[in-house]
């Protein structure tokens, strides 16, 4: 694996993910005191939207950044570039 700069959305992402990582922990403990499954189902549906949000900020930062300067180093040969925005958007 390739190390990576950071950008600066990673920070806001990190503390996204450890929020939904909260937000997954209050499910598991909600199920074992077998609470009622709309607040199960609404803690679950939080988890989903911040791991999505962070997913998308992720992608799109990349795309914006990375990709961007793939490009310009490419020149006429843009099919690294190319290569790698096909293979990060599968993932959105």
């Amino acid at each position: 694996m390739t190390k990576h700069t950071p950008h600066a959305t990673h920070p806001n992402i990190i503390k996204r993910l450890k929020r939904a990582n909260g937000h997954l922990l209050s499910v598991i403990e909600m199920i074992e005191a077998e609470r009622p499954c709309t607040d199960i189902a609404q803690q679950l549906h939080a988890v989903e939207k911040a791991i999505t949000q962070a997913k998308r900020t992720l992608i799109q930062d990349h795309i914006d950044h990375c990709l961007d300067a793939a490009m310009a180093g490419a020149g006429r040969d843009g099919a690294p570039a190319t290569a790698e925005f096909k293979a990060i958007t599968k993932y959105l």
